[in-house]
């Protein structure tokens, strides 16, 4: 076995001064209408072939349960992580058959399960609506802008969805310098086709989480169907069975969720002192609950294991990122990129500027630490930690919004999305009410220790009661578990609603004022001067920059490149890949104990094993939460393996690449899903589909 360090610390060498500049060594995540082909060029010697990156775009796509995926046949194969595929295998699963904890094998078409609410969006164009967006704020008040911003990209948003029947988002780009209207095509008929066990697919548990060198087989396919056919896909991706070698190009499409490396010192010094610290004791908290309510029995375990799995992987990813904040040396990189950018004087339409912009989002970020544990309790829902109080929420909403005109009504709830939003409320997906007691109590719970200034609020939530019998009351006195009551709600519209004595109906609508109030301030307050203050920065960068940046991450579709790479720590070098040999070395290290321990099937069927094949391998492409699932291909656009998971020093990649500080992606790789699924899972004729 070789003997490989684990990377753990947090002793990092910030080498690259951070901002908005020329990107460093494989940084950037960028958008498909804006690629870098002129670096590629220059540092890699490769020009895409025409339709190279629309076959790699369209072979791309979102799951609107988080995460990334591609297609991987012509006969609508999507290949994506275990760990995003989780919703659907607990949704799945029973007492009798737990799909999420022993895995899934479809045998044939027919044995192919729904997903009951799952949703895949395919990106089939972007348009850059940004001067139509602006044009309808230019003319109004500052105190207007915000309405009148909202109403263009509602319109647009409408205007496209009825036109080209396709979902329609206008994104917002570097923070307000530019919109971006997303077409994408919707596949709703999505049916699980294999998925391996989860101790394998998690192989090393919460302890290797964020680690290399990995042992994991996460990975999982679904199959997309059309009129109850599987759908015939023209771009899909090709299979590499040998995968890419140490140091070749490699390309990850996918789905990066959030970035902040254009925010200034003073929002990062919200996100370090305000929002983490929040964020991770909201998380710890969690996990504490769902522990314990794991810990009664098998049955409990199994109804609170993505949940929990959710909240461990989101606390560690969380508590790295706030470390990385504490650096000093990434602050003072970050105020000299700053400095350099706002003081800069040069005859350029683009230095001149309405106000200080950086003045304006310091101001901004004050009044958002006094809003923050409001708006995170009342309006995002952290204090009201519960599935049917979410569904009640969304009706009380929908009900509401629905009275007023498209360009008027809550951006989610506008006509463009109302159809993926009846999936989400309308899902047959079980809920269990033993959870949701313990879940809604804890909260509860939080919002009587953290709201006490909000008397009004806590009297509704509570009704004079304790945590624990309000939560029982509210469970028990609600009919939303049954899907036929939340359709014949939301068909009586507002009357059904001001009428309803539901007890999450009830209180979803005594609370909404209140959580309106908090978001209306957060949204004209916080959100608006930030954005129109970063419009004005952006103005700054592209004149001195122009389209050689990259757009913070917002969840959709980008492209970032790198390099099959190992890694060094301390003196010793970490190969680039780990193989199946290594993973049964790595049990024996552990003494086979959990989560070290491999699946009977690995066991069973290790005789038959080319124990050489290669099973996850590292590299320097960048990425951040939402790219699991990513495909990772070669220059012939081939898959040669599948984005899962990250190593600590990656986890800074919120606020700047980290590829020079030893960060790195971590994929499972293209020949080690091809042996286990043709040696141990017995899925060959899934497997001879793959690229065809």
């Amino acid at each position: 076995m070789r003997q490989m360090p684990r990377r753990s610390g947090f002793g990092w060498l910030l080498i690259v001064a951070l901002g908005f500049g020329h990107s460093s060594a494989d940084e950037g995540m960028w958008v498909y209408n804006q690629l870098p082909t002129k670096l590629l060029k220059e540092r890699y010697g490769f020009e895409p072939p025409p339709g190279w990156a629309e076959h790699l775009m369209r072979s791309s796509v979102r799951f609107n349960s988080g995460g990334s995926g591609s297609f991987v046949s012509s006969t609508g194969l999507v290949l994506t992580n275990h760990h995003v595929a989780a919703d659907t295998l607990a949704k799945i699963s029973t007492a009798e058959h737990n799909y999420y904890r022993d895995g899934f094998l479809a045998k044939a078409l027919a044995d192919e399960v729904p997903a009951p609410d799952l949703e895949l969006n395919q990106l089939v164009e972007i348009v850059d609506v940004t001067d139509r967006v602006n044009k309808a704020v230019a003319a109004e008040a500052p105190d207007k802008a915000q309405a009148a911003r909202q109403a263009a990209i509602a319109t647009i948003e409408k205007e496209s969805t009825e036109q080209t029947k396709l979902r329609s988002d206008v994104i917002t780009l570097y923070q307000g310098g530019a919109y971006h209207l997303y077409r994408y095509k919707k596949y709703t008929d999505v049916r699980l086709a294999f998925a391996p066990e989860f101790s394998i697919a998690f192989f090393g548990g919460d302890a290797d989480n964020f680690e290399y060198p990995r042992h994991d087989l996460d990975m999982a396919l679904f199959r997309v169907y059309e009129n109850g056919q599987p759908v015939k896909i023209e771009h899909f991706l090709k299979w590499s069975a040998k995968g890419a070698a140490d140091g070749e190009l490699i390309f990850v499409s996918g789905h990066p969720a959030r970035t902040s490396r254009l925010l200034t010192v003073e929002a990062l010094k919200f996100q370090r002192d305000v929002r983490f610290p929040a964020m991770v004791n909201l998380l710890r908290r969690r996990e504490i609950l769902l522990q314990q309510f794991a810990a009664d029995g098998e049955e409990f375990a199994r109804r609170a294991k993505k949940d929990l799995f959710g909240v461990q992987n989101s606390r560690k990813r969380s508590v790295g990122q706030m470390q990385s904040l504490h650096d000093p040396r990434l602050f003072d990189a970050k105020k000299s990129a700053e400095v350099e950018l706002r003081f800069r004087r040069v005859d350029s339409p683009g230095d001149t500027l309405a106000f200080d912009p950086w003045d304006r989002i310091a101001a901004a970020n004050q009044h958002h630490a006094h809003l923050f544990k409001r708006h995170m309790l009342l309006e995002t829902g952290a204090g009201f930690y519960s599935d049917l109080f979410s569904i009640a929420r969304s009706l009380v909403r929908m009900a509401a919004e629905d009275e007023k005109p498209n360009e008027k009504r809550l951006a989610e709830y506008r006509d463009s999305g109302r159809e993926s939003l009846k999936r989400r409320v309308f899902s047959p997906a079980p809920i269990y009410e033993d959870l949701e007691r313990a879940k809604l109590t804890d909260s509860l719970a939080m919002l009587l220790e953290e709201l006490q200034y909000e008397p009004d609020v806590l009297q509704k939530a509570l009704a004079g009661k304790g945590p624990v019998a309000r939560a029982a009351e509210l469970v028990h006195g609600t009919k939303l578990k049954d899907v036929e009551e939340r359709k014949r709600i939301a068909t009586g519209g507002w009357k059904a609603i001001e009428s309803s004595t539901d007890s999450m109906i009830v209180l979803a609508r005594d609370i909404d004022e209140r959580a309106r109030v908090v978001r209306k301030e957060l949204e004209t307050s916080v959100e608006e001067p930030e954005r129109q203050a970063y419009g004005e920065i952006a103005k700054l960068r592209f004149a001195k920059f122009g389209t050689s940046v990259y757009p913070d991450a917002t969840f959709t579709l980008r492209l970032a490149f790198g390099t099959v790479k190992g890694v060094e720590d301390s003196g010793t070098k970490i190969p680039a890949w780990t193989t199946m040999a290594e993973a049964f070395d790595h049990e024996a290290a552990h003494g086979g104990q959990e989560p070290w321990k491999l699946p009977r099937s690995w066991h069973d069927q290790k005789s038959k094993l080319e124990l050489a094949t290669p099973l996850n391998f590292a590299g320097t492409a960048d990425g951040v939460g939402g790219n699991s699932g990513s495909p990772v291909v070669n220059r012939a656009g081939e898959v040669v393996g599948l984005i899962f998971d990250s190593n600590i020093a990656a986890l800074a990649n919120e606020f700047r690449h980290s590829s020079d500080i030893g960060g790195r992606s971590i994929s499972v790789h293209s020949a080690g899903m091809l042996e286990a699924m043709r040696k141990i899972y017995d899925a060959g004729k899934l497997a001879n589909e793959l690229g065809r």
